[in-house]
């Protein structure tokens, strides 16, 4: 450390070497303590990943039973928004077999297509003159 005066004002100089010290040294772990450490502790369980929201899976029939068919030729020709998804609710069909139904229903005059798109098919009752 070195003092300097100059007019009544002092100045102090002090060595870097004084100014730092090291912390004490951490003793290191051998290899078989890291190991023993490491298979012993930790986080215990992994993070489970949700799986995401799973629906139920519905089991449409592919074959139309006697009941599904009297239920088609009585209760479709009266709904007034007549959809595939509509049909496959109400009857628990499944879409290739409400898609040919509907043709049929049509082709009987006992529904109207109101629009036919490539992915969607409207129908409606067919209403006659005397309703």
């Amino acid at each position: 450390q070195i003092n300097l005066s100059f007019g009544g004002v002092t100045l102090c100089h002090r060595s870097r070497e004084t100014e730092f010290t090291m912390p004490p040294k951490v003793q290191q772990k051998s290899k078989e303590q890291k190991i023993a450490a490491a298979m012993a502790g930790g986080k215990g369980r992994k993070k489970k990943w949700s799986k995401g929201k799973n629906r139920d899976k519905v089991d449409n029939k592919v074959l139309m039973t006697k009941e599904q068919h009297e239920r088609l030729h009585s209760e479709v020709p009266k709904m007034k928004l007549i959809t595939v998804s509509a049909v496959v609710e109400k009857l628990k069909v499944n879409g290739g077999l409400a898609r040919r139904a509907l043709r049929e229903l049509a082709e009987e005059g006992k529904i109207r297509e109101v629009l036919i798109s490539r992915s969607q098919r409207i129908y409606t009752r067919n209403v006659t003159e005397d309703e």
